[in-house]
């Protein structure tokens, strides 16, 4: 192979699964990765989105899937994901119920709705906590009793599937799009030595060798490598937004509770203000009682002065009567005498 070829790219991608000529490896893929899950096998699809070149020529397209229907009519839907975006989730879940939904036209019977599959390979992690690679999304209860065999939506984080022996032929797609790049046509490994395998290295070796198809290739591959640093960018820069939102929110966390103290204090002070002008008050009227009694006891001072002056006055009166008294009685006894 003159360049390595990337299974995830796109364009690639659905020339590998999309295309009708391959049906025969969507049919091999679809069973390996439902399998288990399927009430019988898949024997025979019809592509309703078949590979096309020109779907590629436009650099808006970063999302490819392939749907496709089986001879029991059930639906299935099979995307790569290449890029992470904060709306995934919901994203598969409304695809899921796109692809449900349109089985059946207005005023159809709800019995004609068969089991739909949605299948997402994602190269980036989106369950950043499990470390299982497969995830079966049905509907159940919590008891695990389904509402209807209706299908799901599997979700495989690629990064997660890391097997140095291949068991089984999950294992076996799975690695093909992990390690698909490295591969060399001239040494292939022992997983790859099985017919479909084998198709699909055909596949890369035509993106690989024709000029045209390299192209296409390398356009999508650089269109990608671009959205995806954008989206990196995007998703630093959201980060970076919601960390300055969570610093903003504790900030104002922050400032309220200053606000309501600043509001308890202004509160206590308005309070302390009354109690200090009631004090004043009382002291005011303290002090103009205080003035009032130190007049009155000035008044009871000056009049005991005057009441002390009198009575100084008084016993000088009492004491010069007193002496005449004794004059007096002392010449009435020398009268009594009859001395001269």
């Amino acid at each position: 192979m003159k360049h390595s070829i990337d299974p995830k790219i796109d364009c690639v991608f659905k020339a590998i699964l999309g295309a009708e000529d391959n049906r025969h490896l969507l049919i091999h893929f679809l069973n390996a990765i439902l399998g288990q899950d399927l009430p019988s096998p898949i024997t025979s699809v019809e592509i309703l989105n078949p590979s096309s070149d020109r779907e590629f020529v436009s650099d808006k397209m970063n999302v490819v899937d392939v749907k496709a229907r089986d001879n029991a009519s059930r639906m299935f839907q099979v995307e790569i994901q290449l890029l992470q975006h904060r709306g995934l989730p919901q994203r598969m879940l409304y695809c899921w119920a796109d692809l449900y939904a349109k089985q059946i036209e207005s005023g159809d019977d709800y019995q004609k709705l068969q089991p739909a599959y949605s299948i997402w390979l994602l190269d980036a992690n989106l369950n950043v906590i499990d470390d299982a690679p497969i995830h079966r999304y049905k509907f159940k209860d919590e008891s695990q009793q389904n509402l209807a065999e209706h299908g799901g939506i599997w979700l495989i984080e690629l990064k997660k599937c890391r097997w140095n022996r291949v068991v089984t032929e999950e294992q076996r797609w799975l690695k093909l799009f992990n390690d698909g790049q490295t591969l060399n046509d001239a040494h292939l490994p022992e997983w790859m030595q099985t017919p479909e395998m084998r198709k699909v290295m055909m596949v890369l070796q035509q993106f690989s060798d024709k000029e045209e198809n390299y192209h296409t290739y390398a356009s999508r591959l650089d269109y990608q490598r671009t959205q995806r640093a954008i989206e990196n960018q995007a998703q630093e820069n959201f980060d970076k937004l919601t960390k300055a939102e969570q610093e903003l929110s504790q900030v104002e966390h922050k400032l309220t509770s200053v606000e309501q103290k600043l509001t308890s204090t202004e509160q206590k002070l308005t309070s302390t203000e009354h109690k200090l002008t009631s004090t004043e008050q009382k002291l005011t009227s303290t002090e103009q009682k205080l003035t009032s009694a130190e007049q009155k006891l000035t008044s009871a001072e000056q009049k005991l002065t005057s009441a002390e002056q009198k009575l100084t006055s008084t016993e000088h009166k009492l004491t010069s009567t007193e002496r005449s008294l004794q004059a007096a009685l002392t010449e009435i006894e020398r009268l009594k005498e009859g001395r001269p």
